[in-house]
């Protein structure tokens, strides 16, 4: 062979590696007017090789040159992929495995084909052709666990075919760059699957791709923790709280070697350390979520028809969890563990900061609760009002949402009242400073939230009169402030949804449908339990709860399809518009002497 006689074919493998090196290196330093210079050189560069490669076709081993030809074909179509010419990408690729075809599983081509079938896979997705990337990826994958159950041995790297002997690369080498183009299929094939909306398998596919980076070391600290949080995210839907968890806590240790690994550009710039600020505050943002959801799971599970802890169902609940947890964990663990044995050790002792399993007491749900609170102040310390609004009010809400179900597990109704509040005097700042013009949607959820906390204090503030033998005029003022506060936030919900011409509206979108009507209902309700003396006032507010309690019943009337939204609300709804002209008459008979 003519290229190999001699310094010839030294100075082809030259020729193939300096084209690497400016594919991989050189390109990183272009100028923003020139962004594919060095992409180009290499590209000359490597049709270079592919013509001296042709004129050695004569005599030369015809499989060892259709291999050779093949790299040279891959190395093209990443080229002009990578300068965004899918078309002439895709033919080179194709060439690739075409002139592997026959050889794909041997240990000289087998990694080289994979290789290609992963950039096939990539090439399509990016034309949004997702099946077609899913049937390339597939096949890539297939081949993959063919060639391990058939041979199993470090296959060659492409790069291999154009070093001389003494450069070629130790088996130990060679199963770690197989196994990382392997790495590369799972994680495309995750997001295909993503892609298609099949969640559960793009879990699957997602969760393996990260455990394979740390096993074979090929990752970027925060790309690998954020992913990994994003993927507790779905474990929580399942409430898969076990392996949620362990994805977050993993997250968290791996997010903490991104300051000791040097970046691709080793001089850090500010935006480069806010972005790694913003990172670590989405990441405490995952956490707060899996303590909310975590203690909201808990509170379904125990609480009965109206709402309260169930002690029975507490009781049962605990004696259930004494037998089953340790076996179920250690079941489950073998399936989900990440990393090595030194991570895996740091991630372990990071799981210990917060329980797994469902809360069933208020020291149990403390506990939980006051790891998701430290994590909301280390998400506010990033998401500050100032520049990240929404972020920061969501932030706020679910801190809000915390001490919610937090209050569940509270026996004491003094104290439970003191949670609510804590609430209060968080929203009612960041809903006074918002411009309901440009913030509707975040207004009416805080209008509401807001008008709900009141309600609840109200009921609870009930609860506690009605265990003195007589109502003070100091619990009476009190019920009613915290009843005209709630009114007062409904009916700012409500008048949100008014037009422009202050009309509310004859049909009420599906959206707002159950909060409106509720809203309504809650008004009702309220009306009824304000406390006065004054019999007239009484008279006006049981007129005033009986038209909201009608306005649910003859809008479900008018629109059938609202009665499932709220099917509770209605029948209770019926029912006081019967009872109430009744009560009302009665009043107005003990009036008549008076007026």
């Amino acid at each position: 062979m003519a290229a190999a006689a001699g310094g010839g074919w030294a100075a082809v493998c030259e020729k193939f590696r300096t084209a690497r090196t400016l594919s991989a290196v050189e390109s990183r330093k272009d100028p923003e007017t020139e962004p594919y210079r060095s992409k180009y050189s290499a590209r000359a560069l490597l049709q270079e090789v592919k013509q001296l490669l042709s004129a050695a076709e004569e005599g030369g081993e015809a499989r060892l040159l259709a291999v050779r030809r093949a790299v040279l074909e891959y190395e093209l179509g990443v080229n002009h992929t990578d300068t965004e010419e899918l078309s002439a990408g895709e033919e080179h690729l194709q060439r690739c495995t075409q002139l592997l075809e026959p050889h794909r599983l041997s240990p000289d081509c087998v990694s080289l084909y994979i290789q290609a079938q992963n950039n096939l896979g990539i090439l399509w997705s990016e034309r949004d052709e997702i099946k077609t990337a899913q049937t390339y990826l597939e096949s890539a994958e297939a081949l993959y666990n063919q060639y391990m159950k058939e041979d199993g041995n470090p296959p060659l790297d492409p790069s291999e075919h154009f070093m001389a002997e003494e450069e070629k690369l130790t088996d130990q080498e060679r199963s770690k760059r197989f196994e990382k183009a392997y790495t590369h299929t799972l994680y495309y094939l995750a997001q295909v699957y993503q892609h298609l909306e099949m969640i559960e398998k793009a879990a699957q596919y997602c969760h393996t791709t990260l455990k394979r980076q740390l096993e074979y070391c090929g990752y970027y600290p925060v790309e690998w923790a954020l992913n990994a949080a994003t993927l507790s995210q779905y474990y929580l839907t399942k409430e898969c709280f076990m392996e949620s968890r362990h994805c977050l806590a993993a997250a968290s240790v791996i997010f903490s070697q991104a300051g000791q690994v040097p970046s691709a550009e080793d001089n850090e710039t500010e935006q480069d350390q806010q972005d790694l600020r913003q990172r670590k505050a989405e990441i405490a943002r995952c956490w707060i979520k899996y303590c909310l959801n975590l203690l909201q799971s808990a509170r379904k599970l125990l609480e009965d028809n109206i709402g309260e802890l169930d002690p029975d169902r507490q009781l049962e609940l605990k004696a259930q969890r004494k037998k089953e947890e340790d076996e179920k964990e250690k079941g489950r663990k073998k399936a989900v563990l990440f990393g090595t044995s030194d991570i895996c050790d740091s991630v372990l002792a990071m799981e210990e900061k917060v329980s797994s399993v469902y809360p069933l007491d208020f020291q149990e749900a403390r506990e939980i609760f006051l790891v998701g609170q430290n994590y909301v102040q280390e998400a506010k310390e990033f998401f500050q009002v100032d520049g990240y609004v929404t972020d920061h009010i969501e932030i706020v809400q679910d801190h809000s949402a915390l001490f919610k179900v937090l209050a569940f597990f509270e026996e004491d109704y003094e104290r439970r009242c003191k949670m609510h509040k804590r609430r209060i005097d968080m929203l009612e700042p960041i809903y006074a400073d918002l411009n309901p013009q440009y913030y509707l949607l975040i207004s009416r959820q805080l209008q509401f939230e807001l008008a709900d906390t009141y309600y609840e204090m109200m009921d609870l503030k009930v609860a506690i009169g009605n265990r003195l033998e007589e109502l003070d005029s100091h619990t009476i003022k009190k019920i009613n402030s915290l009843a005209q506060l709630a009114i007062k936030y409904y009916e700012l919900f409500l008048d949100s949804l008014r037009n422009p011409d202050k009309v509310f509206p004859e049909e009420l979108e599906e959206d707002v449908l159950r909060p409106a009507m509720v809203a309504k209902f809650h008004i009702a309700r309220l009306y009824g339990k304000l406390i006065t003396s004054d019999s007239k006032k009484q008279l006006e507010n049981m007129q005033t709860s009986l038209e909201y309690y009608r306005f649910l019943v003859d809008y479900c009337e008018k629109y059938p399809d609202a009665v499932r939204a709220v099917e509770t609300e209605l029948e209770l709804s019926k029912e006081m518009v019967g009872l109430l002209p009744t009560r009302m008459e009665r009043l107005r008979a003990k009036l008549c002497p008076f007026i």
